[in-house]
């Protein structure tokens, strides 16, 4: 008979999902998994000592341990991806316990999960960005809420913007102009553009906000008025996604790619779309963007005409 986790390993594993869920504002799904990939995890310790596990246990885990995991889960089949989240969430879950109990929890950390080829979301068709603004505008409880995540979204789609470069920009960029001066990785700074409609969405979310707005607060503020997260504005374009029948891939990222496979498929010129993007490299702003292939043969045509 296998040896199980002790109760105090399964109430610190409470106790962190409780957390995850009340703080952290995880879904109920990625609690489940959360819950699986770590029970599993310690399962699989317990058969790999011969022994039960308990806190004590936890703090000693071995890169060997570690080794001997990873190896079975890829023995039973799981692809790449599977393994990463699963390591993703023991991770989690190891770097939180070793804070509360004080130990050194470096050869969980250390793990590596398997790599795997990373697909970019698919952008949205125009009528599809459209809907997807118009959505979260109907789906909030308060008039603010909605011309804010409104304003966010059309930020997003209308201007090429990172999430992050988005909820970064502060009451020191107001009034906004027809461009704004973004930095983004690695402190590369660029111009984008803001169209009348990003900034008539912007007016009227500061119409609403019932936040004074000054130079150094963010301009994007969550309802108890700090600042808005990433997982907030993730979490309203999913109930968009589920109200619209949209896949998974219509993400806030999906926004960026839509505005630039949009601008390509309207006859924008690559290495301007590249500027507008932040890109170092013109190859990843090509896998950036997806137009069909007949409308890449006339761009590629016309940079490179025949003599």
């Amino acid at each position: 008979m296998t040896p199980g986790f002790s109760p105090a390993a399964a109430d610190a594993l409470a106790t962190w999902l409780d957390q995850m869920r009340a703080l952290d504002g995880a879904a109920d799904h990625t609690i489940t998994a959360y819950q699986a990939d770590v029970a599993d995890f310690l399962t699989f310790l317990c058969a790999h000592r011969g022994a039960g596990l308990g806190l004590g246990g936890l703090a000693t885990v071995s890169q060997s341990d570690m080794r001997a995991f990873l190896a079975a889960e890829r023995g039973r089949g799981l692809g790449a991806r599977s393994l990463a989240r699963r390591l993703s969430a023991i991770k989690g879950f190891i770097r939180w316990l070793a804070d509360r109990e004080g130990f050194d929890a470096t050869h969980v950390l250390a793990a590596r999960a398997p790599k795997y080829p990373r697909s970019l979301p698919r952008p949205l068709s125009e009528d599809g960005a459209r809907d997807v603004i118009e959505s979260v505008e109907a789906e909030a409880a308060e008039p603010w809420v909605a011309a804010r995540d409104g304003a966010v979204l059309t930020l997003l789609y209308g201007s090429g913007l990172r999430v992050s470069e988005a909820l970064g920009l502060s009451g020191a960029d107001l009034p906004l102009a027809s461009a704004l001066r973004i930095r983004g990785k690695g402190g590369r700074e660029r111009m984008v553009p803001v169209l009348p409609a990003a900034q008539d969405a912007i007016a009227e979310y500061l119409r609403l906000c019932p936040y004074r707005m000054t130079p150094t607060e963010a301009l994007f503020r969550g309802v108890r008025g700090g600042a808005l997260n990433q997982r907030q504005v993730a979490r309203v374009m999913e109930r968009a996604r589920m109200a619209l029948g949209l896949p998974a891939t219509a993400t806030p990222h999906a926004l960026r790619h839509s505005f630039a496979t949009h601008l390509l498929a309207a006859g924008g010129d690559l290495r301007a779309i590249q500027e507008l993007l932040g890109h170092a490299s013109l190859a990843t702003t090509q896998i950036y963007t997806a137009v069909d292939s007949a409308r890449l043969m006339q761009i590629y045509s016309a940079a490179h005409p025949r003599a």
